[in-house]
């Protein structure tokens, strides 16, 4: 018994052993497959085989072979390479026929963005047509996000199917059904109006490597703000500021959050983004847009009933007194509440909304002017927003002056000085690039010249509404600066017009606090600073020796350069608006409040068409020498 079951297990050993044999040739093939020499390039259609749609790469290149790709293309490539972005590249770029291929399909379909190198015969390719099809389609669908770069081509003739593109079409017209080349005009057309980078190539263009340097930095940019599936396409810079926000929003302790700054800043846009962001978290959602306007018209009662019943599901909701009682009160406290109040001017505003009865876990965004506005309207947490860096208000002015993301060459020097004289204000920047897009160069620099001396009314009206809420004094104490005293010493404005008004100190506080001053360090240079000591030093020793009890004195008046010494300033358009204001007091110089052009002084004082409001020239230039030299 014991010899057959030995003889049994030698028997299936043995057919075991047969029926490996037989499977071997096959696992060799397989094996062997997997040691064949693979691509070094990761993004090469070579190493991009059929589970390729599980990678997910970060930029799909769309480029015409023989234009580009010995030049731009393949120093954009590298420059996105070095960066450590995941690049989807076609190699072996030549003219496949009829339809996409399924390596590029899956590429497009695997990717975030697409990069699209427009060149003067990227329409004569089909392979080309079609990838940009495939890739119009999925932004279209599935929000892909697609950058275009003009390459040597004018958009317009993109957009307007001109110049070479227009020869292009006309081949394909001849060999292709119409309906096929109809279609491709219309995505081609439609990627003409998308903001992109125009690299026009004439003489006084910018170095192609600039161009690549500031593309990578955008493609960086707009994916990481997609990593949150939410891509806006109209804001630019936001994005740190918006992270900023989110990260104070995320935590328990700061339930009310107020963001400051001055008019055009920026503020609404930005509440709106983290609004877009955080509403999917919140049942109950709501942004109340310019609420101090709205309060005008309505009363704050009025406003009020309006956002209870949005928050509670309930119409006709009617509360007339300040406060809320029950049951509403109550049910407020069962509710996870989102709510943006933007643009208010006082914290009653606030209190009224009843927002400290909503429940745990509820999100108050206020925008405001005044600091002390959000201070008293018991803000947790102030969030200072900040103006733009200077590619970022490059890129804006370039969106609405040229509608692309870079300004033309032959306008970058008058695109500069505009944006500086900005200093990186939003809603300037849209202003103005709106206002000069499709203008000659001739009008630009007329332009130019007019706002050195006038503001630009849609922007000085939306400025001017926070000079209107002031009181009496502080108006006064604004114009007093923006027109005499911009940008020199504190200490000495301050002692000029509290010879003037009383409480001139707290006033220019209260402008700080409402954005329209601003306390700043003294902008001289070390060099200057050594200088200036050295001469007070100097002066100081010859006149105790003649007078040593004046020593106090002067160590009194040069103790500000043993310390970081301040000074008022303000932005430029605010300096703008105030002198705008003083001009239409009258139309005659002599009969204005304060006067500053020389011409204007020497008119006024020749035929003596002066009033007495003008004493603010001589008496201001008196008060200053005072404090200065005495």
């Amino acid at each position: 018994m014991m010899l057959l079951i030995i003889l049994f297990i030698f028997l299936l050993l043995f057919l075991l052993q047969k029926y490996e044999n037989k499977r071997s040739p096959e696992k060799e093939s397989s094996h062997g497959a997997s040691l064949l020499p693979q691509s070094d390039n990761p993004y090469s259609l070579t190493s991009y085989s059929s589970s390729s749609c599980q990678v997910k790469h970060q930029v799909f290149l769309s480029f015409r072979g023989e234009d580009t790709r010995l030049n731009f293309t393949s120093h954009l490539l590298k420059a996105l390479k070095d960066t450590g972005l995941n690049v989807f590249f076609d190699e072996e770029k030549l003219e496949k026929g009829e339809q996409l291929s399924p390596a590029l399909s899956q590429g497009i379909a695997a990717s975030n963005l697409s990069i699209l190198v427009l060149s003067k015969d990227y329409a004569s390719s089909k392979s080309c047509l079609a990838e940009l099809s495939a890739i119009m389609d999925r932004k279209h669908t599935q929000g892909h996000i697609v950058l275009p770069i003009f390459y040597h081509v004018d958009p317009s003739h993109v957009r307007n199917i001109g110049g070479s593109f227009t020869t292009s079409f006309e081949e394909h017209e001849l060999k292709r059904l119409v309906d096929e080349v109809k279609g491709w005009k219309a995505v081609f057309a439609e990627v003409g109006k998308l903001k992109g980078w125009h690299i026009g190539g004439g003489k006084f263009d910018r170095p192609e490597t600039e161009y690549i340097e500031d593309i990578v930095k955008y493609v960086i940019k707009k994916l990481m703000s997609s990593k949150s599936g939410h891509v806006y396409e109209e804001l630019v810079g936001i994005d740190y500021q918006k992270d900023a926000i989110l990260r104070l929003i995320e935590q328990e302790r700061y339930r009310v959050i107020g963001l400051w700054g001055m008019g055009g800043i920026g503020k609404t846009t930005l509440a709106d983004a983290v609004y877009k962001e955080m509403s999917p978290k919140f049942k109950s959602c709501w942004f109340l847009q310019n609420v101090s306007e709205k309060i005008k018209k309505q009363g704050k009662e009025s406003l009020r009933n309006d956002l209870l019943s949005k928050l509670l599901n309930e119409k006709d909701i009617h509360i007339d007194t300040p406060l809320i009682g029950y049951p509403y009160r109550e049910r407020l406290n069962n509710k996870k509440v989102l709510l943006v109040l933007d643009d208010v001017s006082h914290q009653d505003q606030i209190t009224i909304m009843g927002v400290r009865h909503f429940g745990d876990g509820s999100k108050i965004i206020v925008t405001s002017r005044d600091r002390k506005v959000l201070e008293n309207g018991e803000a947790d947490q102030i969030y200072e927003v900040k103006n733009l860096n200077e590619i970022d208000s490059l890129q804006l002015f370039s969106t609405c002056a040229f509608k692309q993301l870079n300004p033309n060459a032959d306008f970058r020097d008058l695109s500069i000085k505009f944006v500086e004289y900005t200093q990186y204000n939003p809603l300037a920047l849209k202003v103005l690039g709106s206002q000069l897009y499709k203008r000659s160069r001739e009008y630009w620099e007329s332009e130019m010249v007019k706002l050195k001396e006038y503001s630009q009314p849609e922007i000085s009206n939306i400025l001017k509404r926070s000079f209107d809420g002031l009181d009496e004094q502080e108006k006064n104490i604004f114009l007093d600066i923006a027109i005499f005293f911009k940008g020199e010493l504190k200490e000495n404005v301050e002692n000029i017009l509290s010879s003037c008004y009383n409480g001139a100190k707290s006033s220019i506080r209260n402008l700080v606090d409402k954005c329209l001053l601003d306390i700043t360090s003294l902008p001289i240079s070390l060099r200057d600073m050594l200088e200036i000591r050295s001469r007070f030093l100097m002066k100081k020793a010859e006149e105790i020796a003649s007078f040593p009890y004046r020593g106090a004195l002067d160590d009194r008046r040069s103790s500000f350069l043993d310390k970081n010494p301040q000074c008022i300033s303000m932005h430029d358009m605010l300096e703008q608006v105030g002198k705008d204001i003083v001009r239409q007091e009258s139309r005659f110089p002599g009969m204005r409040s304060r006067l500053w052009n020389c011409n204007e002084v020497k008119q006024v004082l020749r035929y003596k068409k002066v009033s007495i409001n003008c004493t603010y020239v001589s008496f201001y230039i008196f008060l200053y020498i005072c404090v200065i030299f005495f």
